[in-house]
């Protein structure tokens, strides 16, 4: 059987804010969003419907259970949830808070503006407030 890797793309772009059930939790490195990716740990998987029927249910409640969090702990107008692949084959799905205000509003956001990188301060206390806003999501673990 092949071991699960991260994708080398994903890793360049995200820091880990922990580990659920079937997923890692990541932080997209663009502070414009509040931006999570969930990335299910089998390896090989490109698409959903690849997931066995249990992984499948997991995957929504987890995609559920991130999308909640993010939306009370940020206040969002909007949460953006989407499994596009069309740059990075490996199944992973995007968490994205939203906000009337945001500069790409009402738009996708991708390829609005360039990626705004947090600052080692920024990004430290973003992960931190994140990991407190999913303490209470069933199988939640921070790996620090």
């Amino acid at each position: 059987m092949t071991r699960f890797e991260l994708d080398a793309r994903l890793a360049a772009d995200t820091e880990e804010i922990g580990v659920l059930p079937l997923s890692r939790v990541l932080l997209m490195k663009d502070s414009t969003y509040p931006w999570c990716v969930l990335v299910p740990s089998r390896p090989g998987i490109r698409e959903m419907h690849e997931l066995e029927g249990g992984d499948q249910q997991q995957l929504m409640s987890e995609i559920t259970a991130v999308s909640s969090a993010l939306q009370r702990e940020f206040a969002a107008d909007k949460m953006n949830v989407a499994a596009l692949g069309n740059q990075v084959p490996q199944l992973h799905v995007h968490v994205i808070v939203r906000y009337t205000t945001d500069p790409a509003w009402p738009t996708p956001i991708w390829g609005r503006q360039p990626v705004a990188p947090y600052s080692p301060e920024e990004l430290q206390q973003q992960l931190a407030r994140i990991r407190a806003a999913f303490e209470n999501i069933p199988g939640f673990r921070s790996r620090l």
